[in-house]
């Protein structure tokens, strides 16, 4: 009996088998999207201005670099903070938190009214100096953001309440007490470095120093932070070992309510740095508007990025890839005339299918369907066939 040579059937199967771990891994779907998503672009790219490798056009003018990709990459960023707080939430969990948007709105407002303590009452709300230090008030903002995590999460680890229930409750009231703080105004900041955290680093002579914006950098060092936390830390680990099964983790000696207690003070001091970057982008606060809507945007970055919303093991690469799917997906609907208002409502329906795709049981219905559509063969020629 002469054997088979290894390479005639070894290398098929074991590129099938490479080719099925690439499909299955858990970044492959958020990466399909952004494709899909980046193509769509380059379409709508080419019908507006005819010629579709313009929206990869990067250049480089007055010291700075501009182009499509960066402009997505620096209005993602706020995303991609607040994602990877939402990421470490649902994992933990198996739940949502709802309210970032509104800590955003809530830190930032606390933020802005401490600059400017004292100076706001008088029917002026610009800060033309800084009443405390810039860096204080920033401080505060992150203490703030941190407070309102260390709420959601004492209703979530220790009293038991469901996370979208316990979160509900800072996304009505922190809005409401962001308005409160601000009298209703808009307030802006009329000193240039308090935009330097939302835009462009400038020296004195208005001029970029560094040819990105900053929002970019933020982004990627809390990115690389969180990362390096998680992966040389057990508390990675302990993280998803309570969200695949919290009783056993109890069991094995992890303090399962402290750790899903951290993961939302980890979450609201993300809404605060998202809030900073927000609100020095527009040199002020609007309450109304400052992270309005972004929980359903981190929402589905992290569905995106291949994180299962019932909690467990997460990928912070996958729910990076989804907020900036989620930014170029908002930057097509915009290019094509859909109106803010109507923005929730095609991201509703990409929550929707995603979250369907990703049911396990999905294919088990699909099977069943397939075999009631599928023509039977009659009792005699299944017997021929057996002959």
């Amino acid at each position: 009996m002469t054997e088979r040579p290894v390479h005639a059937d070894g290398e098929p199967r074991r590129g099938v088998a490479v080719l099925k771990a690439i499909v299955r891994h858990r970044i492959f779907f958020a990466l399909v999207c952004l494709a899909l998503v980046l193509l769509l672009n380059m379409i709508v790219t080419m019908a507006t201005s005819g010629s579709p490798g313009s929206f990869f056009k990067i250049v480089h003018t007055n010291g700075t670099f501009n182009g499509p990709l960066i402009t997505i990459l620096n209005r993602s960023s706020e995303l991609i903070i607040v994602a990877l707080g939402m990421t470490v939430v649902v994992s933990c969990s198996a739940g949502v938190d709802i309210s970032v948007g509104a800590v955003m709105a809530f830190s930032s407002s606390v933020m802005v009214w401490l600059l400017g303590y004292g100076t706001l009452a008088q029917n002026d709300y610009h800060v033309k100096a800084y009443v405390v230090p810039l860096a204080l008030g920033m401080l505060a903002a992150l203490a703030v953001g941190s407070l309102c995590g260390l709420w959601n999460g004492f209703l979530v680890s220790r009293l038991k309440i469901q996370p979208m229930v316990a979160t509900l409750i800072l996304y009505t009231a922190a809005r409401g007490a962001a308005k409160v703080v601000n009298s209703g105004q808009i307030l802006k900041v009329d000193l240039p470095n308090f935009r330097w955290f939302g835009n462009f680093i400038q020296n004195g002579a208005g001029r970029n120093i560094i040819p990105l914006p900053t929002p970019i950098f933020i982004a990627a060092g809390v990115v690389l932070i969180v990362a390096l936390v998680l992966r040389f830390t057990a508390l990675g680990m302990n993280i998803q070992s309570v969200g695949i099964n919290n009783r056993a983790s109890r069991i094995l000696g992890l303090n399962s309510a402290r750790i899903i207690l951290l993961a939302y003070v980890f979450a609201g001091l993300c809404a605060a740095i998202a809030g900073i970057i927000a609100s020095s982008r527009i040199g002020g606060i609007d309450a109304q508007n400052n992270g309005k809507m972004i929980e359903l945007d981190a929402i589905l970055a992290v569905a995106l990025g291949g994180n299962l919303l019932s909690g467990g093991k997460f990928s912070l690469a996958g729910t990076v890839i989804g907020a900036i799917t989620i930014q170029t997906l908002t930057t097509v609907l915009y290019s094509i005339n859909v109106s803010a208002d109507q923005l929730p409502l095609y991201k509703a329906i990409v929550v929707v299918v995603i979250v369907v795709l990703q049911s396990t049981e999905l294919r088990p219905m699909l099977n069943r369907a397939a075999a009631f559509v599928r023509p039977r063969r009659p009792a005699v020629a299944v017997a021929q066939a057996g002959e």
